[in-house]
């Protein structure tokens, strides 16, 4: 039996994202400790329901604060070195860099991470970005020097960061997403009304702007159709300001329906999935829609473009684009026989490439975790 620290800066993804994972970790017998920056009071019981214990790590989601970042640091070293954890899995960016740090200067034998994506840090623009840009990759090198494998989630993150000289060849990994749990996503019956749905964090690079602009110019031609947005507003420097949105609310040009802990009700009422993303690992999201059977469209990006064949389960657009992306959307209107059938497609490439116990498979394995 190994023990293994699974560290986010979300625990609401950690359990959402990871769930499945760290219960395949523990069905081997391994123990697991869930560590994020969420109150151990609030999650404490969510995950030793799922047989779990968390902890609680002071750590800000984002941005870039000497001190408070090297009191994460500290608190880390010091949760490791009590732990004496054989395993650290480690994701998304502040946990990769700290954690992975952190595990090495504590002795931890066995670090992972998976980068996935690149984060909308690397969508920012001006000076400001190329500063925050280079110390983030200065931190991204120091840390994933210690790592014994880094899973990628697309080709094209992982041969930047090769690239960029962040992490060797031989230390990299690819995985197909997240997988998606089939037994919890499952087949729903295609809604008769054209409603399109967006889920995710309400940021720019998301293409929220686009699927915004995309539905006003959509529902002046159909206005029965209907454009649901789902997520929630955030702080990040890609965020949609809420006052930016409200227009789009005020009009009638979509609906917003902020955070859910459970997207099946929706995904379920929708007709079509959007996500016009400038960049993704692979999301989530889209796996989720596609395991319901509903047809995606998304963008010709990494992360984005893994998930469709272009006319097939769906359609792929370029980025930044709302009039292609709107041109799509009409198509799918007046095409509901193939666009039912594109659904199908979705479900069975789903089936096929991202089954969560497929994608842990290949994880576990790679961290000698599987019986041999």
């Amino acid at each position: 039996m190994k023990k293994i620290v699974v560290l986010s800066t979300f625990a609401y993804s950690l359990l959402n994202l990871r769930g499945d994972m760290m219960a395949a970790m523990a069905d081997l017998g391994h123990q697991i400790i869930a560590a994020a920056p969420e109150g151990e009071r609030i999650w404490a019981e969510a995950f030793g329901q799922r047989g779990f214990r968390y902890v609680s790590i002071p750590m800000e989601r984002t941005g870039i604060n000497p001190l408070r970042d090297l009191w994460t640091l500290m608190c880390m070293m010091r949760l490791f070195r009590k732990e004496k954890p054989d395993i650290l899995f480690a994701y998304q960016a502040k946990a990769v860099v700290y954690g992975c740090l952190a595990a090495k200067l504590a002795g931890v034998q066995g670090i992972y991470c998976m980068i996935a994506g690149l984060g909308s840090i690397f969508q920012i623009q001006g000076l400001k970005g190329s500063i925050i840009r280079w110390i983030l990759v200065f931190q991204y090198k120091v840390a994933l020097a210690g790592c014994r494998k880094v899973f990628f989630q697309n080709s094209e993150d992982a041969d930047d960061f090769v690239q960029r000289g962040l992490v060797k060849r031989e230390q990299t990994a690819l995985v197909n997403g997240s997988g998606v749990n089939m037994a919890h996503f499952t087949p729903q019956p295609m809604p008769l009304e054209p409603v399109f749905l967006f889920v995710g964090r309400l940021l720019r690079d998301k293409g929220l702007m686009e699927y915004l602009a995309a539905a006003r110019q959509v529902k002046k031609r159909f206005p029965q159709a209907r454009f649901l947005v789902l997520g929630p507003l955030e702080t990040n420097p890609m965020a949609v300001k809420a006052e930016v949105v409200a227009p789009f609310e005020a009009d009638g040009s979509v609906e917003l329906l902020g955070f859910t802990p459970d997207v099946r009700p929706y995904l379920a009422a929708c007709s079509v999935f959007v996500l016009p993303s400038y960049r993704e690992g692979t999301s989530r999201s889209t796996l989720e829609a596609m395991a319901v059977g509903r047809p995606v469209i998304t963008t010709d990006a990494p992360g984005c473009r893994e998930t469709v064949k272009d006319g097939v389960n769906g359609f792929l657009v370029p980025a930044r684009d709302a009039v292609q992306l709107a041109d799509k959307m009409v198509w799918m209107i007046g095409h509901p026989d193939e666009a039912k059938r594109m659904g199908q497609e979705s479900l069975r490439i789903c089936r096929e490439k991202f089954n969560v116990k497929d994608v842990n498979r290949v994880i576990l394995n790679t961290m000698d975790l599987l019986p041999r």
